[in-house]
C-alpha cells in the first residue's frame, strides 16, 4: 500500500489549504483513514481521521470547527480542508491507513496505523 500526499504550501493566518492523500495498492474500504502532524521539536499528533464505511468523522479539539476531512472511495482518496488556520497549524502533514479494520477508540492512536504517507509541509505566517 502506497500513500501520496499532495496541497501543502505556506500561506497567511486565516487562509485555507486543502490537502489530499491517494492510496494505491488497496481501497480504502472498509477502513478509517486519517491525518496527522507533526510539529518540530514535537510529536506526531492526531489531527482527523473518517470511516471509508460509514463516513464517520473524528477530530483533535485543537481543529474541531476548522478542519473537514473527507473520502472519495471510488478515486481511493481522502481530503483534509483546513480552514481558517493559525500559525499553530505549522506542522509536516501525514495521511494514514491501518491494515486492519479496527474500532473508535483506536482511531487517535498512531500506533493502529500501518502506511503512512511522505508527509507534506504546511506552514501558516502570522
Amino acid at each position: 500500500v502506497q500513500l501520496v500526499e499532495s496541497g501543502g504550501g505556506l500561506v497567511q493566518a486565516g487562509g485555507s489549504l486543502r490537502l489530499s492523500c491517494a492510496a494505491s495498492g488497496r481501497t480504502v474500504s472498509p477502513y478509517t483513514m486519517a491525518w496527522f502532524r507533526q510539529a518540530p521539536g514535537k510529536e506526531r499528533e492526531f489531527v482527523a481521521a473518517i470511516s471509508a464505511s460509514t463516513s464517520n468523522t473524528y477530530y483533535a479539539d485543537s481543529v474541531k470547527g476548522r478542519f473537514t476531512i473527507s473520502i472519495d472511495n471510488a478515486k481511493n482518496t481522502w481530503h483534509l480542508q483546513m480552514n481558517s488556520l493559525k500559525p499553530e497549524d505549522t506542522a509536516l502533514y501525514y495521511c494514514a491507513a491501518p491494515a486492519l479494520p479496527g474500532i473508535a477508540s483506536m482511531y487517535r492512536d498512531t500506533h493502529y496505523y500501518d502506511y503512512w504517507g511522505q508527509g507534506t509541509q504546511v506552514t501558516v505566517s502570522s
